[in-house]
């Protein structure tokens, strides 16, 4: 009876994992997008996620042949409909006047409504005059920036893998490349003192270490959260030229150009297009990918949208489809489509012809606070335990801590002063003067001097 049983089971488990491997074994779509991208840069920096993606010929496949032929009746998708119009509930639409029903709850397309993709492209071109449109994929519509970064980790990064990021970077990073991928995340001294700028030498050399072990992946985020910092002309020249000998020298490269802050430029001599258009006809070698959107750009944080661009030398639009649909598949199997009033939010917003002066109004009112956190640095003496990283741009402006812990100096400025601050690693204090009035600024820097002074005299 015992030997029975155990056959019995033994037959039960080889079953299952017999079915396990079947469920394992990779989509014929998958493995035509990766024979597309074989040769490329793109397709051999593919993580094993990345090579198993792909777009089903499913319901939203089938749904989008209805959309044109199906002039009968269209029962392809689930959506509740009467005579041809949605059935919204009237307390949702008497909350957004202006919105057609369709453009308040139909399903978006998985990649992004195409009229918004297209429009944010020509955006594109026109905030970068040296990006060509035939050096860069359509944008593709992804539920935030975060979201864009994440999808990107899906798609090239694998266990193991070394990403290179900035010391100090965004919190975040670590929480999407090493938790989320299992990657090990490299921090590199980006920043000099205040006034010197990127730190080159240790940029080359965490790019040459990378490069002895296999593809190089990096993300550059300009203006950098938390330094605010964007690179003068002259470095990013010498970025560009960093990474296109790295390609020559024989090695993949992927940049990943996290451009959240893009246009927050506050001094002459920055370099004001995005890195993205440097990199992304740069060399075959060099994949680039461009993550942006509207939540710092243009003032709405909330709507969760942002988009991801495709870029490389030698990469045709028969590439770009293929790691479109890539990216596709990540989206169906995760969030399915991104939300669809927040599209038509922005694209009523871009053709609005008051966007331009209203955008230059917070523009000036955020430059005033930069002018006059730079005016107090200059005007006063800075504590021995205090050095501010370089900054010129963006949201924020950081501290490097000296003798104490960046924690504690935020433990006592709110407790002691009813300060916010945000603390990262031990090291650095990050202050958002985008998000301080003016009028308080000199207050808030007294106290930061005054208790960071404090804490220094008391450590000793």
């Amino acid at each position: 009876m015992i030997r029975a049983e155990h056959r019995f089971f033994s037959r039960v488990i080889d079953f299952f994992l017999s079915e396990r491997n079947s469920l394992c074994t990779m989509n014929v779509l998958a493995k035509e997008l990766n024979a597309i991208l074989e040769d490329t840069a793109a397709g051999r920096m593919l993580s094993g996620l990345g090579k198993r993606l792909y777009f089903p010929k499913g319901i939203i496949a089938q749904s989008g042949e209805a959309k044109k032929l199906a002039y009968t009746a269209n029962g392809t998708i689930g959506m509740a409909l009467h005579k041809g119009t949605l059935m919204l509930l009237p307390s949702v639409s008497e909350s957004l006047p202006g919105f057609t029903a369709h453009e308040i709850a139909a399903y978006a397309p998985t990649a992004g409504i195409e009229e918004v993709r297209m429009a944010w492209k020509e955006e594109l071109l026109k905030k970068s005059p040296s990006l060509k449109a035939e050096n860069c994929s359509l944008p593709v519509v992804v539920p935030g920036i975060s979201s864009g970064i994440s999808y990107t980790a899906d798609l090239f990064l694998d266990s193991g893998d070394t990403i290179l990021v900035s010391d100090p970077c965004w919190d975040n990073y670590g929480l999407i490349f090493a938790d989320r991928r299992d990657a090990a995340v490299l921090e590199i001294p980006f920043f000099n003192g205040c006034e010197k700028g990127l730190d080159m030498d240790s940029i080359r050399s965490g790019i040459k270490a990378a490069a002895e072990k296999g593809p190089v992946r990096i993300i550059l985020n300009f203006p950098n959260n938390p330094s605010g910092y964007s690179p003068s002309k002259e470095e990013a020249e010498q970025l560009a030229s960093l990474i296109k000998e790295t390609a020559e020298a024989g090695q993949d490269v992927l940049v990943i150009c996290d451009d959240a802050y893009f246009g927050l430029f506050y001094e002459e001599g920055i370099y004001t297009e995005s890195l993205f258009a440097r990199f992304s006809n740069l060399h075959e070698k060099v994949l680039a990918i461009k993550i942006d959107g509207p939540t710092k750009e243009d003032y709405v944080w909330g709507l969760r949208m942002g988009f991801i661009t495709f870029g490389g030398k030698g990469l045709n639009e028969t590439h770009y489809d293929a790691l479109i649909k890539k990216l596709m598949g990540d989206i169906r199997s995760s969030v399915s489509c991104a939300n669809t009033p927040a599209q038509h939010l922005m694209l009523k917003t871009l053709k609005d012809p008051r966007t331009a002066k209203e955008k230059e109004r917070n523009f000036s009112l955020l430059k005033q606070r930069y002018e006059a956190v730079k005016r107090f640095i200059a005007e006063n003496d800075l504590p021995p335990t205090l050095e501010p990283l370089p900054f010129n741009s963006g949201y924020f402006m950081s501290f490097h801590c000296i003798g104490i812990e960046a924690e504690t100096l935020r433990q006592e400025l709110l407790k002691n002063h009813g300060i916010g601050t945000i603390a990262i690693g031990k090291n650095y204090l990050r202050a958002a003067f985008s998000s301080i009035d003016l009028e308080l600024i000199p207050r808030v820097y007294k106290a930061i001097y005054d208790t960071a002074a404090k804490l220094g005299t008391a450590s000793k």
